[in-house]
């Protein structure tokens, strides 16, 4: 990964001020929620994860996906009721069309809820991960990694808190069980005409926060007042934006960015890792009482009228996956799907 000689045109936060403690602290919270409020998106720094690591990863993610199709197909995405596993070119939709992309989808490693035990069709979500037989390293390493990015976006949650002039805890009745987690290996292929150009279409992140690592290959665009811009890879660096249930939580203080990801229209691919976290599928999303002059900015979360946001985060996240996957959607949930 490399950074760019030019600007960077996201914000650039360290988290070692948060450790620091004191006026440190304090000022990353102030640079925290200004950039999360006027920007959406900003670059994550000196987070203690190594660039040694980042890059295992990133080699991974290019080792699964150079194995043969059978090999990716014997964990294919419609296996699995959960909705984990691997997903071949064009078989996501983001705003009804296909993606330009294959992914691999993990989320928490957990045991099956038994049909005699499920009181609520998003519980149908909670199971166990696939692996595939030809990278046996596979599992320990990105459940590993999984772990380290859900120990980050807890301490940012606590952040945001604060700068919501909230207690440090007021989110943590939604995560005391452990947060949702839902994390993607991405590659998108070289684009194959001037026309094909979603990589994934515009779209914001329905849960708390969203990080993402990058290869050295730029595609991840922000939409902004002067429109679109690249977020350029930037080494060692995660790119952090808030999702939907932020933007709930805060009754649009915080506001939630549509983004998208271009096709590479030279490089032969592009690689990212992308981990979302969610409070856990059985809470509610609180709506915060802001101080006066927070409240004051706050405008009402932008919910998509054909896609309106719950505050309960089982529903929202089964809702989001059925409306993607509609092959699993049709495999595993015939009601949802005929209706």
């Amino acid at each position: 990964m490399r950074q760019e000689s030019r600007n960077l045109s996201l914000p650039v936060i360290k988290l070692s001020q948060w450790f620091a403690g004191g006026r440190a602290r304090e000022a990353f919270v102030d640079e925290l929620g200004k950039a999360a409020r006027e920007v959406g998106f900003f670059y994550l720094t000196d987070h203690g994860i190594s660039l040694e690591q980042q890059q295992q990863v990133m080699m991974l993610a290019k080792r699964f996906f150079q194995l043969p199709a059978a090999a990716k197909e014997s964990v294919q995405m419609l296996n699995s009721p959960h909705f984990r596993g691997y997903t071949k070119l064009q078989g996501e939709l983001t705003g009804g069309q296909p993606d330009f992309r294959e992914q691999f989808d993990i989320m928490r490693e957990q045991q099956t809820v038994e049909a005699q035990h499920l009181k609520a069709d998003w519980q149908q979500i909670i199971g166990p991960n696939q692996w595939p037989d030809a990278l046996p390293e596979m599992r320990a390493t990105l459940l590993e990694w999984q772990q380290q990015l859900t120990d980050l976006t807890v301490i940012l949650l606590e952040a945001f808190a604060l700068a919501l002039k909230q207690p440090a805890d007021a989110f943590q009745a939604t995560i005391k069980d452990g947060p949702y987690t839902h994390m993607k290996l991405i590659r998108y292929p070289r684009r194959t005409s001037a026309q094909q150009t979603q990589g994934v279409g515009a779209h914001k992140d329905p849960g708390y926060l969203t990080l993402v690592l990058q290869d050295d290959q730029s595609g991840l665009e922000v939409e902004t007042a002067d429109g679109w811009i690249s977020a350029q890879p930037l080494a060692g660096a995660f790119v952090v934006n808030i999702g939907e249930l932020l933007e709930l939580a805060s009754d649009g203080y915080l506001k939630a960015t549509y983004h998208r990801v271009v096709s590479p229209p030279v490089a032969e691919e592009r690689l990212s890792c992308a981990f979302f976290m969610a409070a856990q599928l059985d809470a509610e999303v609180p709506l915060l009482k802001l101080p006066p002059e927070l409240a004051a900015l706050a405008q009402g979360p932008a919910s998509d009228p054909e896609n309106p946001l719950f505050y309960q985060v089982g529903e929202n996240v089964l809702k989001g996956r059925l409306r993607s996957h509609r092959d699993v959607a049709q495999a595993h949930y015939q009601r949802h799907h005929a209706a």
